[in-house]
């Protein structure tokens, strides 16, 4: 499981970047530096992804 200071220490890269969690979660790490959590889920054998939101940090 990810842990805050690995998810801030994630650099952005030329393209998109997946970084595991756990059970289909992870999060895309954008060329510009966003970082946008994901499900990834299979409903009768299709794959789908779920978009949950960016991830903010607290300041």
């Amino acid at each position: 499981m990810l842990t805050v200071i690995q998810i801030q220490n994630l650099q952005p890269r030329a393209k998109p970047d997946k970084v595991s969690d756990a059970e289909g979660l992870f999060i895309l790490v954008q060329p510009k530096g966003s970082l946008l959590w994901r499900l990834k889920y299979r409903i009768d054998g299709r794959e789908t992804k779920l978009a949950l939101g960016k991830y903010r940090t607290s300041a």
